[in-house]
C-alpha cells in the first residue's frame, strides 16, 4: 500500500544519524531513492543533493524544491578520564530537556554507541541546583576510562543525536526524532515519484540541503548551483497547540502550513494567492502560520535578482528535542499542495510571481 511505503520511508529517514555537517547517511539514502525518478543527480561541494527532472520544453523555467537533511545534534568536545563524554550543541536546543535521555554517538568507523545523559538523582539533590548548560552535561556510554572510550573508536569531534525509534501513537499520530526535517526529505522523494510520468513545463530540481540547523548554510550554495526561477522549501515547524489552538502557531491535524511570515522571509502576496487558490480548488486542508524562526527560504529568496519562494510545511510538537509528535494527515495535505503547485506552474504565472508581469 502507498501509505505503508510512506511510513517505511519516514521510519528509515528519521532513524538515520545526520547531525549538521555529517549528513552522509541521509544523502546516500536520498540519492538511492531519487535516482529512479530523475534524469540526473547533482551535488554542491558542501554536500547538498538534488535530483533533476527535465522538461521537454526548450528554455524551461527552473523550479527548486528544497528540504534539509540535517537534524539538531551535538559534537563531542571532551573525553574525561573516567570515560564520560562532554559535548556542544549543533543547532538550537533547550538546556533543560536532555538529562536522563538516551543519545547515540556515531564514531569514525560509522559504528553507533548509545549512552545516557547524566543527571543527579533526587536522593543527592539539595534543591539549589540550576539547570545545567549543554557544556556541563555528560554522556555516559558505560566506559570506565578515556582509554576505553577511544578503544571503541570515539574521538573528539564525533557527533551525537537522539536515540529514538519511530513510533505510532494513534491512528494518525506518530513520534520520531528528526521529523524536522526528514519530513521534507520524504516529501522530496515522493513528489518525484508522484510526478515521474507527468510532463511538466518546468525543469524540476528536487532535493535537500546540508547544515540548515546551524544557520541556513547549505542553501546559498545550492541556489547558486541551480539558479532557480522560483522555489519551494519543504520544512517542519513547531506546533504550539498542547493547550489548544494558539492563534497562528500550528495545530496538529489542521493541514499543511501557509507560512505567511517568519524571522527570515515574508511570503509574497502573489505566491500566497497562488497557493490559496490551489487549496480551495483541490480542497486541501491548510492553516495560516507565523514563526519567529526561519527556513532555507531565508537564503534562497534573496539570491540573484530574487527568487520567489514559498514554504510548504507541516507542524509538529516538541521539535528540536529527543522526540517530535506529528499527524500524518498534515503530511499528505502538504504533499498534495506541493504536487498541485508544481503541476500548475506555467511560464506566465512564474513571470507573475517574479513581478515581471503587469498587474491585472
Amino acid at each position: 500500500m502507498e501509505n505503508d511505503k510512506t511510513l517505511f520511508r519516514i521510519k528509515t529517514l528519521t532513524e538515520l544519524h545526520g547531525a549538521p555537517g555529517f549528513e552522509e547517511e541521509v544523502r546516500d539514502y536520498m540519492k538511492q531513492e531519487m535516482t529512479p525518478f530523475v534524469d540526473e543527480v547533482i551535488t554542491t561541494h558542501m554536500g547538498s543533493i538534488f535530483g533533476v527532472k527535465k522538461s521537454k520544453k526548450q528554455n524551461a523555467k527552473r523550479v527548486m524544491i528544497a528540504a534539509h537533511m540535517d537534524e539538531i545534534g551535538f559534537m563531542i568536545t571532551n573525553i574525561t578520564q573516567n570515560g564520560m563524554l562532554q559535548f556542544t550543541n549543533l543547532g538550537g536546543v533547550s538546556n533543560d530537556i536532555w538529562q536522563g535521555q538516551r543519545l547515540q554517538v556515531k564514531n569514525r568507523k560509522g559504528e553507533k554507541i548509545v549512552g545516557v545523559v547524566s543527571n543527579i538523582p533526587k536522593h543527592f539533590r539539595t534543591g539549589n541546583e540550576a539547570v545545567p548548560e549543554i557544556k556541563d552535561l555528560m554522556l555516559d556510554i558505560g566506559a570506565e576510562s578515556d582509554k576505553e572510550v577511544r578503544s571503541r573508536g570515539i574521538e573528539i569531534g564525533d557527533t551525537i543525536v537522539p536515540f529514538t525509534p519511530f513510533t505510532q501513537l494513534s491512528e494518525h499520530r506518530y513520534s520520531a526524532k528528526a521529523w524536522d526535517n526528514r519530513y521534507g526529505c520524504v516529501l522530496a522523494i515522493e513528489i518525484l515519484e508522484l510526478l515521474k510520468d507527468v510532463e511538466l513545463d518546468v525543469d524540476l530540481y528536487v532535493g535537500a540541503n546540508v547544515q540548515e540547523e546551524v544557520g541556513l548554510r547549505g542553501a546559498k550554495a545550492s541556489t547558486e548551483l541551480i539558479q532557480p526561477d522560483i522555489a519551494f522549501v519543504v520544512d517542519c515547524s513547531p506546533a504550539n497547540d498542547i493547550k489548544g489552538k494558539q492563534q497562528l502557531s500550528g495545530q496538529l491535524g489542521e493541514g499543511t502550513l501557509i507560512r505567511i511570515k517568519d524571522g527570515t522571509m515574508i511570503l509574497s502576496p502573489r505566491f500566497r494567492d497562488y497557493l490559496l487558490e490551489l487549496v480551495d480548488t483541490f480542497d486541501i486542508r491548510s492553516q495560516y502560520y507565523i514563526s519567529p524562526g526561519g527556513t532555507d527560504g531565508g537564503e534562497i529568496h534573496k539570491a540573484n535578482k530574487g527568487v520567489p519562494t514559498a514554504v510548504i510545511g507541516v507542524c509538529a510538537r516538541y521539535i528540536h528535542s529527543t522526540d517530535a509528535v506529528f499527524d500524518i494527515r498534515d503530511y499528505y495535505a502538504a504533499r498534495e499542495l506541493l504536487k498541485q503547485a508544481v503541476s500548475h506552474l506555467t511560464n506566465e504565472n512564474i513571470l507573475t510571481l517574479q513581478f515581471q508581469s503587469e498587474e491585472k
